[in-house]
């Protein structure tokens, strides 16, 4: 499908629904997401700072009289059947993300009647922006508005995520479900993944454009990394809670608490410790520079982030770091640094407006020279939350 087709799918999806269902459809659409600072702080109880961009899930959807349920994926052309009563996972991937929010909905009392859906969308697929959250989240919006289900926007977030959890059995935080329904235009999200509160930080720079780099490689290493990582920080808390019972997460503990009860017992842990203790206060400094305009400090703060999960929470890997080195001492852009769990993925870059085209193609032709590999480039903005669109 071409770039002009992409920005088009809500009529597509209409024109689409009327055809196969003979219905009048409602329109939703729910975002992607980046997160701009604060990698691997959430299941830490730290904060982090999404921002939901201009990449979308588009979800078409009317309601029937029967007890049947029709999801077309219109960019895979492929459909799947079931009946309310008989919701389970679907043998595929893509039907489970919609099933299980119907699944969670059941399960808090919701009653439906059947229904017709058609999705398809923009976000590029195995890049780390969610859109497994966003289809979440576009069902999620869609069921309660098209039923009168009266969930609250932060109930909807969480049943999305349960939804992944339990059904699809992906075990992530809440940081996608809750930037893909909260996202504002011109703004991040800082959250605070122990209680959920949540502030809006501005991201005032019509000048700079978020711009990712696709390593285009996922080293196994990733999922019995991440797992490891959680129990070398679990470890970390607990050296420091025998001595303080108070603590209970990295959030709370301190670097002279980890100098004195960690690093002698478990060198490993103090590393991973030392990082994400850093990274929670860099996230909540590098808010009060966006506050205050600073874009610059903030960028250099991206650049740290890096070094840190490279050298001490041991998450990057090669691909990772060249795209970084590629884009260090560029004048034209303000940060960057690895995004999501690692070992992998994009890099996620704060470029000046007018240099985004020579500094692609820079980094293209060195990505290229390092690796052999093409790198593949999404520009994003920030964009708003999930809607009716009409």
């Amino acid at each position: 499908m071409n770039t002009d087709e992409k920005t088009n799918y809500p009529n597509l999806l209409k024109s689409t629904f009327q055809q196969k269902f003979n219905q009048e459809p409602l329109i939703f659409s729910s975002p992607g997401r980046v997160n701009l600072i604060g990698e691997h702080t959430d299941y830490n109880m730290g904060f982090v700072l999404p921002a939901a961009i201009n990449k979308n899930i588009f979800l078409a959807i009317q309601k029937t009289e029967s007890q049947e349920i029709q999801l077309i994926s219109y960019d895979y052309q492929e459909s799947y059947s079931t009946t309310l009563d008989s919701i389970k996972p679907s043998g595929k991937l893509w039907p489970d993300y919609i099933l299980g929010v119907v699944d969670q909905m059941q399960k808090r009392g919701a009653h439906f009647t059947g229904f017709n859906i058609i999705f398809g969308g923009n976000i590029p697929e195995g890049a780390g922006l969610s859109s497994s959250a966003a289809l979440e989240c576009a069902s999620a919006f869609a069921f309660n508005h098209l039923f009168d289900l009266g969930f609250s926007k932060i109930e909807l977030a969480k049943l999305s995520q349960s939804a992944e959890n339990e059904f699809v059995g992906v075990k992530c935080g809440i940081m996608d479900q809750f930037a893909s329904v909260f996202g504002k235009e011109e703004n991040l999200i800082r959250l605070d993944c122990e209680s959920l509160e949540f502030t809006y930080i501005p991201f005032r720079a019509s000048n700079i454009k978020l711009v990712l780099f696709d390593t285009r490689v996922k080293h196994s290493l990733a999922t019995s990394a991440y797992n490891k990582r959680r129990e070398e920080c679990e470890k970390a808390v607990s050296l420091i809670n025998a001595h303080h019972p108070e603590i209970s997460s990295l959030r709370y503990a301190t670097e002279e608490m980890l100098l004195k009860f960690v690093k002698p017992f478990d060198e490993i842990a103090y590393q991973r410790s030392t990082y994400v203790v850093a990274e929670i206060k860099r996230l909540i400094d590098g808010c009060i520079e966006l506050e205050n305009d600073e874009i610059e400090k903030f960028g250099k703060r991206m650049f740290e982030t890096h070094l840190g999960l490279k050298n001490l929470y041991g998450v990057s890997c090669d691909e990772l770091d060249h795209l970084v080195d590629l884009v260090k001492g560029n004048p034209n852009v303000l940060g960057a640094r690895m995004m999501g769990g690692g070992f992998g993925g994009c890099t996620i870059n704060l470029i000046k407006t007018e240099a985004i085209e020579s500094t692609i193609k820079e980094v293209s032709e060195g990505y290229k020279k390092l690796t052999g590999k093409d790198v593949e480039t999404y520009i994003a903005e920030i964009g708003k939350g999930t809607c009716l669109l009409n």
